[in-house]
């Protein structure tokens, strides 16, 4: 009852649940879920957009986190600040200890720090300056004899 032309068919490949012929060459079944790109591949081609996140050539890390190396030295930040509100002293301090932190941990803000130790020491020579100046003009009208006119 079966076809003489045919292959013969093994009586345990022949259930309902299985239609192939023996010896019948299936592609494997595609996988449920997509494949993504290792890291280092290339992009995808232009016009198609990153199957999922950030792509790893890029050297950004995904879910929009921060490297660590791109973190600003706060320190830095109020040394600019307080040195431009004429705020020299604590600009000075804060712009030494930042340097000396940016030193050992390698983060960013160097020029801030530097700015703000630089328009700190400049703000705090001109206030020198001034005291100095007003102390002197102060001595000189107490000096200068004028009298009361009644």
């Amino acid at each position: 009852m079966s076809d003489p032309t045919q292959p013969p068919v093994e009586p345990t490949n022949s259930g309902p649940t299985n239609s192939n012929p023996a010896g019948a060459s299936v592609p494997p079944a595609a996988p449920a879920y997509p494949s993504y790109p290792a890291a280092g591949t290339q992009p995808p081609a232009y016009g198609q957009a990153p199957a999922y996140g950030q792509n790893p050539a890029t050297g950004q890390n995904p879910y929009g986190q921060q490297n660590p190396q791109d973190k600003y030295n706060v320190l830095s930040i109020i040394s600019l600040v307080t040195s431009i509100l004429a705020i020299s002293i604590v600009g000075i301090i804060t712009g030494h200890i930042a340097l000396s932190q940016i030193k050992k941990t390698g983060e960013k803000g160097y020029g801030l720090a530097l700015g703000g130790l630089i328009v700190g020491y400049l703000g705090f020579v001109v206030g020198i300056l001034v005291l100095i100046g007003s102390i002197g003009l102060l001595v000189g009208i107490a000096n200068s004899g004028v009298s009361e006119p009644y």
